[in-house]
């Protein structure tokens, strides 16, 4: 009797250190690390990343590809494969990232590097989906120039963000891969509840509702602008600018000189290029053909927000268990999974899970996690990598220009979908080829396995520049770390 009371009580000790492990790993892991993140860094850092990345990026994102798919579907009117080409036009913005981060880098308006980029930002986003939204029967052209506009408006503020990213990589090297766990998983949550809320809302108020929401959150970015605290620095003159465009040019081609710069460059192009998106012609297939699922505008918005889990997922995985891993092996490893999980929408197509008993529904919430959580456990020891490629003093204008490459890739990828999707005549009424389609895409995705060799092999603690071109060499008129602080308008008044 008394083993077995010592069995019982051993077991309920067990029992009680498991749920202390896993309330540990779930709860109060998180809250200390970012509060470690809010120690190290500063609040105004991390208030700042949660606005640009979880509300405008993450929360905007959701709201927007639901949305956009149906304007295009429902008001537009157009097929498939032209849908695909439109959105990989619409991201041509990120493609000039560069020019936006040589504009925050070097060129001060009123003597401000940052504040009035944020403003900008917001204004030009919030005009935008204002017209989209309240505008009748609007043009295509004109449609796709809203859209445009709405993307510069992101893009811009995330250059600016992102210059702030890369310089305390610099200064806080061990924290450069908690950082971009932060702005990833800022930029997921945010993802999920947008993508929760979207189905929703394009049932209750329409597409162009919707619009009029996102226009409301960027105003979120002006308020950015307008609570930013910073000195005024002393506003070159016009031969002192076209001095540092040219010192920038140069900085930027000494800096990809260096193989460890331009290899890990040429691969998230290629490996982005190859990855065709047919996201479009999944989604038409999921709503409009008599033999697929039939999904409502709900249940699209539901299954998507399935997919920001995903990304969160992949996001803690990578926090907590693959951060100190070399890149190469981290990319090769998601990548090789990568591969497997793109054929299972040529299960779904075939209509295999239905016969195995698998509902539709229940296969492509799977699919959705699945995808996405191997996409950024791809993605995120990349950007991490990218933060440690950039030249001190250049900052922002080189890490979006690394990011304008991997945006060159994917505009490559979803104009190659569109494509791939008219030569093989799937429109809004006939999908018999789509699994085909699918086959080519899921093949292709083999094509950047063979080319990890690219990525360097040393791991995130690692400094990768030589150490001269991590010293800052910005003229007096710029401190030497700029430090930036989120302060309310009381505090500014006193």
């Amino acid at each position: 009797m008394a083993n077995r009371s010592e069995e019982a009580e051993h077991d309920t000790v067990l029992r009680r250190s498991n749920q202390g492990g896993i309330l540990d790993l779930v709860l109060k892991r998180p809250i200390r690390w970012l509060r470690m993140l809010v120690e190290e860094l500063h609040w105004s850092f991390f208030f700042g990343v949660i606005i640009v990345y979880g509300v405008n990026q993450g929360l905007g994102k959701g709201l927007s590809k639901v949305s956009t798919q149906y304007y295009f579907k429902d008001e537009q009117r157009i097929q498939p494969s032209e849908a695909q080409v439109y959105v990989g036009l619409i991201q041509v913005p990120w493609i000039i990232k560069p020019v936006w981060g040589l504009l925050t880098d070097v060129v001060p308006v009123l003597g401000y590097r940052r504040r009035p980029y944020f403003i900008f930002a917001g204004v030009l986003s919030m005009v935008s989906m204002m017209v989209l939204s309240l505008h009748r029967n609007l043009q295509l052209g004109l449609a796709l120039s809203c859209l445009v506009a709405g993307s510069a408006g992101v893009a811009i503020a995330d250059v600016t963000i992102d210059a702030c990213v890369t310089q305390l990589s610099i200064s806080h090297p061990t924290l450069a891969a908690d950082m971009q766990s932060l702005c990833g998983m800022s930029s997921s949550i945010g993802s999920l509840v947008g993508f929760s809320l979207s189905g929703v809302l394009v049932h209750l108020f329409g597409s162009k509702g919707v619009y009029g929401l996102l226009g409301l959150t960027a105003g979120l970015i002006v308020v950015v602008g307008l609570l930013l605290k910073e000195s005024p620095s002393r506003s070159p003159g016009r031969k002192h600018m076209n001095e540092k465009f040219i010192d920038a040019g140069s900085a930027i081609w000494k800096t990809f000189q260096y193989g460890e710069v331009w290899r890990p460059c040429l691969f998230m192009l290629l490996s982005a290029a190859v990855s065709l998106h047919i996201h479009e012609g999944m989604f038409y297939w999921y709503t409009d053909s008599k033999d697929g699922p039939s999904f409502s505008k709900e249940a699209v918005g539901t299954i998507m927000s399935f997919g920001a889990i995903g990304s969160l997922v992949g996001i803690l995985l990578y926090q907590n268990f693959l951060k100190n891993f070399p890149f190469r092996n981290v990319v090769f490893w998601a990548l090789s999974l990568s591969v497997l999980s793109g054929f299972l929408d040529l299960i779904l197509v075939l209509r295999i899970n239905l016969k195995l008993g698998v509902p539709d529904y229940f296969f492509i919430v799977v699919d959705e996690f699945v995808s996405h959580m191997m996409s950024r456990i791809k993605w995120l020891p990349l950007l991490v990598l990218s933060s440690k490629l950039c030249p001190a003093g250049m900052e922002g204008t080189f890490f979006a220009l690394l990011m304008s490459i991997e945006h060159v890739g994917h505009l490559l990828s979803s104009w190659g979908g569109g494509v791939l999707l008219h030569a093989l005549k799937v429109t809004r009424t006939q999908f018999d080829n789509l699994w085909l389609v699918i086959v080519i895409r899921s093949l292709l995705r083999v094509v950047p396995i063979g080319l990890v060799f690219l990525i360097p092999n040393v791991d995130p603690s690692a400094t990768i520049l030589p150490a001269d071109m991590l010293m800052n060499r910005r003229s007096e008129d710029v401190v030497e770390t700029e430090k930036i602080e989120m302060t309310g308008l009381l505090s500014n008044e006193a």
